[in-house]
């Protein structure tokens, strides 16, 4: 089976495009207004870029009716955005922070999730989650969709600070992947959390190569 997408009609009744990139991480990402609303909403093209400075990015679709997202206007407003890890047992508040809301709901209240402080970024962030980024804003690139759903944000953030809750790290000093269950977006309406993981290193690394799988700058 093949196609070419936006030529091809889909053989499949689903589309595997996002399918086939799995899992991704949940980009569940608060930002604050420049009038001080707080947002939440989680993006799944999310990742991390590099190591030395720490930085990351997300993928924002703008809606069919033009309008952009409003995490990303914050994060160009402000110079900030913050990215909380979503869980198993954040599930359910992740998915209500996935409706579209109209412009000044506080999407922390409808979803019963907890604001704390952070100590660079303006906005809060979620209490409950184990671990957080403080994002710098750097950039957005604008590409073209072949509709208004199709555009998309791509938004880029320098980590300048790190969360990381003590319950969630083992005597090893590594996060506790187990007890967290991170949750991770599969395709169509599909969701993972990561309840197992193994250990591999590169046959006969120098350090700096072990160093530069580890993120260690």
């Amino acid at each position: 089976m093949h196609y070419a997408p936006g030529k091809d009609a889909c053989p499949l009744p689903y589309s595997p495009f996002k399918a086939c990139t799995v899992p991704r991480p949940i980009g569940w990402i608060s930002t604050i207004s420049s009038k001080g609303v707080a947002n939440l909403a989680p993006y799944s093209q999310w990742q991390n870029l590099t190591f030395d400075p720490p930085m990351v990015m997300f993928a924002a679709n703008q809606y069919a009716d033009g309008r952009r997202k409003h995490t990303v206007i914050n994060a160009e407003e402000t110079g900030w955005f913050v990215w909380n890890m979503c869980t198993f047992d954040l599930k359910d508040a992740m998915n209500i922070t996935a409706m579209e809301w109209p412009d000044g709901v506080d999407e922390f209240e409808k979803a019963g999730v907890t604001k704390t402080a952070c100590i660079d970024a303006p906005g809060p962030r979620v209490a409950e989650s184990p671990a957080h980024f403080e994002c710098r804003y750097l950039s957005t690139h604008r590409l073209r969709g072949n509709s208004g759903h199709g555009w998309v944000d791509v938004v880029y953030g320098q980590v300048e600070r790190i969360h990381v809750k003590d319950e969630v790290v083992t005597p090893q000093g590594k996060l506790d992947y187990a007890a967290i269950r991170p949750l991770a977006r599969m395709g169509y309406y599909d969701y993972t959390a990561v309840s197992e993981t193994f250990e591999m290193r590169i046959p006969g690394a120098v350090g700096a190569a072990a160093d530069g799988l580890e993120g260690k700058a």
